[in-house]
């Protein structure tokens, strides 16, 4: 009991992103909006808020001021004076004079903050994750097994294992190995077809992660990372223990990395399911969020007008006007023009659609302006600057004047 009031929760937010492109081309990936409605860190906040972990840091870097504005405006309701907050650490360069050089860097040159906290536990979370998840389950199993950190990990196919740091576990639940991003064919896995994933989920003794710091700081040979040298050596001396995250019935929980656009527009359509495997309505474990002031969403048909909305997800602001939108998330002050068919799409804030347009399987960037007539998704448009296509999905973004500066892709989470 209360071992959340003894916790500190860090959200490591300081990642570039590349592999959401335009998406992230002016903001971080935990700024991105998701779901029509929120932002993707509401969901890592809100499991924090709701599991009673109420002293929460947001450690920034790269692309942060978006963040830094919804963080301050919406997350600001918790009780400074019973010692709840939702602070910004940036990188503040208080150890040597470079940025945060990897995520277990990110944390340790914030050890005097953590340190003040004067916390037990410490848990380390990742900004970019959408997932709904009770940390104070986790904290329980950690103080029961008596380990110095554990580690949160779900099942994912094991052709997917380049992806995640892919841990082995003993029947006392104690990981053997961890391997961080191995390719399928190392693991020498014949006939097995799911991995244990890392959810980027971790809860260290506070103690023990500030010791673990200390001595990967003075390693000239690490790159500073959680999954590449924290846990790798942790696994190998001390001990180190698996949390199987899953839902009421038993069975794996749901948990998406929606870092790249593939997964963004993936995580979108699993919303429209009947019965989506992640509940955005329930009032036991409400999704936080800034609450925008915007009118009710709008749908005009009639007088000539033909079409229709149906299993959509529509925010604040929308205006859809005698257009036919199917199995689309459109978010707030999105507007359609007459005429347009949507299918599978998922619109950002503020964009325009014009008319007579025909899009499917489609990602609409913030404040683009779509012209009266585009086609994407069904057959080959027109060149158009601001298409690109990954995979089968094709994002519509601003045009850029500047090319990426090669410094502004690196990434450290």
């Amino acid at each position: 009991m209360g071992l959340e009031r003894d916790t500190i929760a860090l959200i490591l937010a300081g990642g570039n992103g590349t592999r959401l492109g335009e998406l992230t081309r002016w903001q971080c990936k935990p700024a991105v909006t998701f779901g029509g409605h929120f932002r993707n860190i509401d969901f890592t906040l809100s499991n924090c808020v709701n599991s009673g972990v109420r002293r929460i840091a947001v450690l920034t870097q790269y692309k942060a001021q978006s963040l830094i504005n919804h963080i301050g405006a919406g997350w600001n309701f918790l009780a400074r004076p019973l010692g709840e907050f939702v602070e910004i650490w940036p990188a503040q360069q208080r150890l040597h004079a470079s940025w945060y050089m990897g995520t277990a860097d990110a944390v340790h040159q914030n050890l005097d903050l953590l340190s003040a906290q004067r916390s037990r536990y410490t848990l380390v979370l990742a900004g970019d994750h959408v997932y709904k998840m009770d940390y104070r389950r986790l904290l329980e199993q950690h103080t029961n097994s008596g380990a110095d950190v554990t580690v949160a990990c779900v099942p994912v196919p094991v052709e997917e294992s380049a992806s995640f740091g892919v841990l082995g576990v003993d029947e006392r639940k104690r990981v053997c190995s961890f391997i961080e991003k191995p390719l399928p064919a190392s693991l020498g896995l014949s006939g097995q077809r799911t991995i244990l994933a890392s959810m980027g989920v971790y809860v260290f003794n506070t103690d023990y992660l500030i010791e673990q710091l200390r001595r990967d700081a003075g390693d000239q040979m690490s790159s500073h990372d959680f999954g590449r040298d924290i846990l790798p050596r942790a696994v190998k001396a001390d001990h180190v223990c698996a949390f199987a995250f899953t839902d009421e019935t038993g069975a794996p929980g749901y948990w998406r990395d929606v870092g790249t656009v593939e997964a963004y527009w993936q995580a979108h359509m699993e919303l429209l399911a009947p019965e989506p495997p992640l509940e955005l309505y329930d009032p036991a474990w409400p999704i936080v969020t800034l609450p925008e002031q915007l009118p009710p969403a709008k749908l005009l048909y009639g007088c000539g007008s033909q079409g229709s909305v149906s299993n959509a997800l529509l925010a604040g602001g929308v205006v859809v006007k005698g257009a036919t939108v199917t199995n689309s998330v459109l978010a707030g002050n999105v507007h359609v023009e007459e005429g347009t068919f949507l299918d599978e799409v998922v619109a950002l804030p503020g964009a325009r659609i014009g008319a007579n347009c025909k899009l499917r399987r489609v990602i609409i960037d913030a404040g683009v302006e779509v012209a009266d007539g585009t086609s994407a998704g069904w057959q080959p448009a027109a060149p158009l600057e601001s298409i690109r296509t990954g995979g089968r999905i094709t994002l519509l973004s601003k045009n850029w004047s500047q090319p990426v500066d090669e410094d502004e892709m690196r990434s450290v989470a």
